[in-house]
């Protein structure tokens, strides 16, 4: 085995995550501590001190990585994500590129990768995507019909929230949300339009009740079905296991076999 082959092990081994998890959290509180203008004057060289270090290590473990995958580190997503996260650290943090010393926190993101139940969690909702954007199409059409209608039926005298679509739209998005649909939009409409309720209600019913929870299932059928197959793996991977145990086993029984037949053989 090369010291390259190694150090790629050592790398990915459970104990050194665990270390980088850490230095992620420390790095995301660090940062975070940068924010406040006092703490920043009397421990910045401290907090830079760190935040260099742990940059340092995160571009050490990046490298060892591609050195030990090659080509195939970039076939894994997380690696990419990873790489990209690292890499945005390594530009100059001035002139029209001083934003991106803002963007250092994004390093906490690499949680997701490091954390087996994050990845469980995100691989889920890639997973649900396909469903979210048909029930996104579901309420953008229900919205547009909405919009239409609350234009035509109350634009003319309430025109700073339904004067157009585009302001009903929003009015409308406001009322799903259930922030002050009532006293603040609804009954002001309802003064004017007594049974303006038979329009609001059912829109309430279906957009914040009904399409909302939509998500919320689309979103838990994902996570059970990457449960299944994550489960599904494990087992898959122990039958294996159990598959290797029993020919080695075997082959051990056939070798005894052969020399209890040799000692039981006087020739």
């Amino acid at each position: 085995m090369t010291v390259i082959e190694r150090a790629g092990l050592f790398v990915e081994s459970r104990k050194v995550q665990n270390v980088i998890t850490g230095l992620i959290v420390l790095n995301a509180i660090t940062l975070g501590l940068e924010t406040s203008q006092a703490l920043k004057d009397q421990f910045g060289t401290v907090l830079a001190v760190l935040d260099r270090s742990v940059l340092a290590i995160f571009v050490a473990e990046i490298a060892t990585k591609m050195a030990y995958r090659r080509l195939a580190f970039f076939r894994n997503g997380w690696n990419v994500f990873d790489f990209l996260v690292v890499g945005i650290a390594l530009f100059p943090a001035s002139g029209s590129l001083s934003v991106l010393r803002a963007l250092r926190i994004l390093r906490a993101f690499r949680l997701m990768s490091v954390v087996p139940q994050m990845r469980t969690v995100i691989q889920a909702l890639f997973q649900a995507i396909p469903g979210l954007l048909s029930i996104v199409a579901l309420i953008t059409l229900i919205f547009y019909v909405g919009a239409v209608l609350a234009t035509n039926l109350f634009g003319s005298d309430f025109d700073v929230w339904f004067g157009n679509i585009g302001r009903s739209m929003y009015t409308l998005f406001q009322i799903m949300t259930l922030e002050s649909w009532s006293m603040g939009i609804v009954r002001p409409v309802m003064e004017v339009y007594p049974y303006a309720w038979a329009f609001f209600v059912p829109f309430i019913l279906i957009t914040s009740f009904a399409v909302i929870n939509l998500f919320i299932g689309v979103i838990v059928d994902s996570m059970q079905s990457q449960h299944r197959q994550v489960t599904a793996e494990v087992l898959a991977e122990t039958e294996t296991l159990e598959t290797k145990i029993g020919s080695v086993e075997r082959e051990l029984q056939e070798l005894r076999d052969m020399l209890r037949a040799r000692q039981d053989d006087p020739d």
